[in-house]
């Protein structure tokens, strides 16, 4: 049962760190050894879906579409893979950065807890059951938010909780329609049971509180707001861990149920998918011009991001796809890169905000490249990986004759691009206002690890783009033509259920 050991793996280590609990370097030894495990197993599952193509598992003797299915076909198998390096890399950082009194109040398990929701929702082949991945993501990243107890992350939490509660209902409700109107969970099923029915008013109502449930999730304009108000108060750990994995869950169900499930061209999702991702792009791009700390403004670059991701579904051409996937697992290595460089920004400089901080290229020439790459790379400068991503997506806008599209694809990179200048200039360039003695102790070398690693693999990602890219158009197609997935549940058509 190899697809059920990314869900196993986190599980068993959260129990483990709990038998650990007086322990706390026990937990963190347990933690870094599960991430390795789970990074390991992804990198199986991925090899044995590029040599064998999709393949799916039954929970017990149930076969598919009655019982729990998990299935891994190449864009699966990638998030996978990509949340293993996450979590290897927070693993490691977070032993010089998570308080004791955070990890003596549930760090460690909450976190593992997290990314078995993370890679269940990744692997599920059922909609309803990846409404229970989310709130396995739920309430795990609500006791990450809270554990400080500082009244920054419980106000942040409290507006997080109470939006995607909200989500939450709208996914169940959802689910409920759809399940009323074809009487299928499974997405494989669900495929064959919605061909030609797009426009009944049912599946309507359910794609738009899917899309609304999703949206929350994904952090979509104007769905936003609870995002810039709580990444930043729990520790730089937590936040790369939530920046990382957590709206790109969002993303991914976005892109399976307008590929997979409903496909998206002509559906009036379409035009609002395209109008909501382009309103998330502007608004995550200016919103981090406005703001004063590193952390607040990688917050709103989320937003960017996730809104050219967003756009490349919305567009729905094999090109645009190619583009969002591309993009989506870059950014996944971008974020947890700037996240963890942002902690440590902070440890050299005594604080996040820019009137605090400053002198860390005298300081730390070299951590001023290890920064300068991520950054680079969000607001697509060539070589990079983020530029291919971008320029991927620019393309599939104009051969469409989307030059509003195009236009906000560059124009949402360029605000980036000055939102990062001016983190380089305030936190980097600018002398530190207390003099440059400010900056005293080294960063530990378990800050220096995932920073290279991470940096390494974003240069290597857009120096040798080709092979990434290849991948990519490969996943886009799996996913315009679900025909291997839907077989690899449901068994050769003449099987599945009509």
């Amino acid at each position: 049962m190899l697809l059920f050991w990314p869900l196993a793996i986190p599980f068993l280590t959260m129990v483990a760190t709990l038998f650990a609990w007086r322990s706390v370097r026990g937990q963190r030894k347990l933690t870094l050894v599960g991430a390795i495990a789970l990074l390991a197993v992804g990198i199986v599952i991925l090899r044995r879906v590029i040599l064998e193509g999709p393949f799916a598992e039954q929970a017990g003797a149930w076969a598919a579409p009655f019982g729990i299915t998990m299935v891994a076909d190449g864009l699966s198998a990638a998030m996978i893979v990509l949340t293993g390096i996450v979590a290897v890399a927070v693993a490691v950082f977070c032993g010089d950065d998570v308080t004791l009194g955070e990890s003596r109040s549930g760090h460690y398990p909450l976190s593992n807890a997290l990314l078995a929701g993370v890679c269940g929702a990744f692997l599920t082949g059922d909609l309803f059951n990846m409404y229970v991945w989310f709130e396995v993501m739920l309430i795990s990243s609500f006791g990450l938010l809270v554990i400080s107890g500082s009244k920054a992350a419980l106000d942040g939490a409290t507006k997080y909780v109470g939006l995607n509660l909200i989500a939450t209902v709208a996914f169940i409700s959802g689910v409920g329609l759809l399940y009323g109107t074809t009487g299928a969970l499974n997405m494989a099923d669900l495929h064959n049971k919605l061909a030609g029915r797009a426009g009944e008013a049912g599946i309507l109502m359910a794609t738009g509180m899917l899309i609304f449930a999703f949206g929350a999730k994904a952090a979509l304009f104007p769905l936003h707001f609870w995002l810039p108000a709580s990444y930043h108060t729990p520790s730089f750990t937590v936040s790369a861990l939530f920046a990382a994995l957590l709206s790109k869950v969002g993303v991914y169900a976005l892109l399976r149920y307008f590929t997979l499930i409903l496909p998206i061209e002509g559906t009036p999702a379409q035009a609002a998918l395209l109008w909501l991702a382009g309103a998330t792009m502007l608004a995550g791009a200016l919103g981090a011009l406005a703001q004063n700390d590193i952390r607040r403004v990688l917050n709103y670059s989320i937003m960017s991001s996730v809104g050219a991701m967003v756009l490349g579904i919305a567009l729905g051409t094999p090109l645009a796809l190619m583009g969002a996937v591309f993009y989506l697992a870059q950014d996944m290595v971008v974020k947890a890169n700037l996240y963890l460089a942002a902690g440590s920004a902070e440890r050299l400089a005594g604080s996040e905000h820019f009137s605090d901080s400053g002198g860390l290229w005298r300081a730390s020439p070299w951590f001023g490249v290890l920064f300068l790459i991520p950054a680079l790379s969000l607001a697509g400068i060539p070589p990079f990986a983020g530029f291919w991503g971008k320029l991927i997506l620019t393309r599939a806008s104009l051969e469409i004759g989307g030059y509003w599209c195009a236009a906000l694809i560059l124009g949402s990179g360029f605000l980036t691009l000055l939102a990062m200048a001016r983190v380089w200039s305030e936190v980097f360039w600018k002398a530190h206002p207390m003099g440059d003695t400010s900056v005293e102790e080294p960063l530990p070398i378990a800050f220096w690890a995932p920073l290279v690693g991470l940096s390494l693999l974003l240069a290597l990602a857009g120096i040798f783009a080709a092979p990434g890219i290849e991948a990519a158009g490969a996943v886009a197609d799996g996913l315009l033509d679900p025909t291997a997935y839907i077989e690899a549940v449901l068994g050769p058509s003449e099987e599945a259920s009509p």
